[in-house]
């Protein structure tokens, strides 16, 4: 594509949004509208059949014995590392190993529940937990590795599993921007012990508002995380537990079980997007995503990186493409956590100075992907 052809294009175009929500409801609005229709002239609204249905809809897709619908992700991976309290498995001021790059809310999941985090440097090539640093920071408190899919990219190896096995740790997966991804086959969210999952609107499944489930094969454990978002009850106004109100409501439950049907369908356009990028983008200043199965990611997001990312995010917008940065400031630098403010991961804040997001979705056209490869490839 020349020079005047991209602009007779970019003419045409309105901006070119980072994820257009509107557009990604409107491909199934008449489905949604008789969802939602279906829910609010039935009279019931929280715990009823919609659940009942998506839950298991989900388990089966996802390839567990069981799904639990709860309020947002964040809770999801509350409710298992509390639920691995109640049972005994855990107790407080046991280590949770965890990748120092992901977002906070995994961290925030392991000490809302009085669990220490031990933050392990990611892979430069894949963003995902270096399992060969894994093995050096367990100690005897160690009881859970928690892996991040993070920005759809499966995160789970044989050898964390082998580790997990070696060291009789659980594997608890944060599922929250992986649906669909595979790992030789069996979707992410079915790998470990249990996985925490979101369905944030913004995800590929997402949501009209904020949505989580767990998925797990033990029985015991989705019999007490069931409770404990139930205000710790397993019978009506009788608490075994001191739980909270976390619930997925029939409406949500309802859109995400039509939104679980072209899930896979959906998926496979953002890697056409994907792949495309990786063929096409061509400046040298500017890092593609390393992909050595397609299978193992979703694409959630499209990370690239650039040493002046600041200033390409700057030209990108500009020039009428919107982009995320995720996430410009790592866990161990949040104030939050102000007692990790003096530790160093240096490939951790490599990878939070460089990243920026690409528009990527299932409802961005051909011209809209050409339009920001070639901005990219003019980059100077």
């Amino acid at each position: 594509m020349n020079l005047i052809e991209m602009i007779n294009i970019y003419e045409k175009i309105d901006m070119i949004k980072f994820l257009d929500l509107q557009k990604i409801t409107a491909k199934y609005a008449d489905e949604i509208h008789e969802a939602v229709n279906r829910v609010v002239d039935g009279g019931w609204y929280l715990q009823g059949k919609e659940n009942e249905k998506f839950e298991a809809d989900y388990a089966q897709y996802i390839g567990t014995r069981y799904t639990v619908g709860c309020a947002n992700g964040l809770d999801a991976l509350i409710w298992i590392f509390r639920a691995y309290l109640e049972i005994g498995i855990m107790q407080p001021g046991d280590e949770v190993i965890v990748p120092a790059n992901t977002y906070i809310a995994s961290i925030l999941a392991i000490t809302e529940n009085g669990l220490k985090p031990v933050l392990v440097e990611p892979s430069i090539d894949t963003y995902q937990i270096d399992d060969s640093k894994i093995e050096e920071v367990i100690t005897e408190r160690t009881k859970a590795i928690l892996v991040v899919h993070l920005y759809g990219q499966c995160a789970y190896t044989d050898k964390i599993g082998e580790i997990c096995k070696k060291y009789k740790l659980k594997l608890v997966e944060d599922n929250a921007q992986a649906h669909g991804c595979k790992f030789n086959g069996n979707h992410t969210g079915a790998l470990g012990d249990a996985a925490g999952h979101s369905f944030y609107p913004g995800k590929n499944l997402g949501a009209l508002g904020d949505g989580g489930a767990v998925t797990t094969n033990d029985e015991e454990l989705a019999q007490v995380v069931r409770a404990l978002a139930n205000y710790g009850s397993q019978k009506k106004y009788v608490f075994k537990y001191c739980g909270r109100n976390s619930r997925l409501d029939e409406i949500q439950a309802a859109i995400l079980d039509v939104k679980l049907k072209h899930l896979d369908e959906d998926i496979a356009i953002r890697k056409q997007v994907a792949k495309y990028y990786i063929e096409n983008i061509t400046n040298p200043n500017i890092i593609t995503p390393i992909v050595k199965d397609p299978d193992a990611h979703v694409f959630h997001l499209f990370p690239v990186r650039a040493k002046k990312r600041d200033e390409l995010q700057k030209y990108l917008a500009d020039n009428g493409v919107q982009t995320v940065i995720h996430y410009p400031i790592p866990p161990h630098k949040q104030e939050c956590y102000k007692e990790w403010n003096k530790l160093s991961f240096p490939i951790t804040e490599q990878i939070h100075d460089e990243e920026l997001s690409l528009p990527m979705s299932p409802v961005l056209t051909e011209e809209e992907v050409k339009i920001v490869v070639n901005l990219l490839n003019n980059w100077i």
